[in-house]
C-alpha cells in the first residue's frame, strides 16, 4: 500500500472526484500546484462531467501519465507518441484488472440511465456500494508504477 494510494483515497473522502483524488495524489512528485491540478481534473470526475464514459480514475491517472511525459513542443510527436504509448500501458493494465475502463460499466449501469450533472452526495451508503475507491487506489498504484519508478531511477542516473 503506497502513500500515493492512501492520499488518492483521502482526497475522495474530501470529497473531490476520481479524476482530482488520482492526479491529486501526484501533484508534489511533479511540481504542480495543487489547485491547478485539481482544477483541470475536475472536469474528467464521474466519466467526463458525470456522463459515465472513461472512469475518472483512469483519466487522473492519464494526467499523471501527462505530468511525467506530456509533450510541451506541438511538432514533437516522438514525445506525443511516448505519452500515448505509457497512458495505453497503464489504460490496459487497468482494464486487465477491472474488466473496462468505462465508468457506466465499472458502476454497472446501463446505456439507459440518464446522468444528472448533480454529484452524489458523500454518505456511507455511497462509499459501500461505489467501488469507486478501489478503482481509485487501483489507478494510483499503476500510476506510481508505471510514473514515479521510472522518474526516481532517471533521477539517480542524472545525479549518478
Amino acid at each position: 500500500m503506497s502513500s500515493r494510494e492512501e492520499k488518492a483515497e483521502e482526497l475522495f473522502r474530501e470529497g473531490y472526484n476520481c479524476s482530482q483524488s488520482v492526479a491529486g495524489a501526484f501533484c508534489e512528485d511533479f511540481g504542480m500546484d495543487r489547485d491547478t491540478v485539481l482544477r483541470l481534473s475536475c472536469p474528467f470526475g464521474g466519466g467526463l462531467g458525470r456522463m459515465r464514459q472513461v472512469c475518472g480514475a483512469v483519466s487522473g491517472m492519464s494526467m499523471v501519465a501527462g505530468m511525467r511525459n506530456g509533450n510541451t513542443v506541438g511538432a514533437d510527436r516522438k514525445a506525443k507518441q511516448e505519452n500515448y504509448q505509457l497512458v495505453q500501458q497503464m489504460a490496459a493494465r487497468f482494464e486487465q484488472q477491472h474488466g473496462s475502463i468505462i465508468c457506466r460499466e465499472l458502476l454497472g449501469l446501463s446505456k439507459k440511465d440518464r446522468q444528472s450533472p448533480e454529484p452524489a452526495e458523500r454518505t456511507e451508503e455511497y462509499y459501500q456500494k461505489r467501488p469507486c475507491i478501489s478503482l481509485i487506489r487501483n489507478a494510483a498504484a499503476i500510476a506510481e508504477e508505471f510514473c514515479c519508478k521510472n522518474q526516481t531511477e532517471e533521477n539517480e542516473e542524472k545525479n549518478g
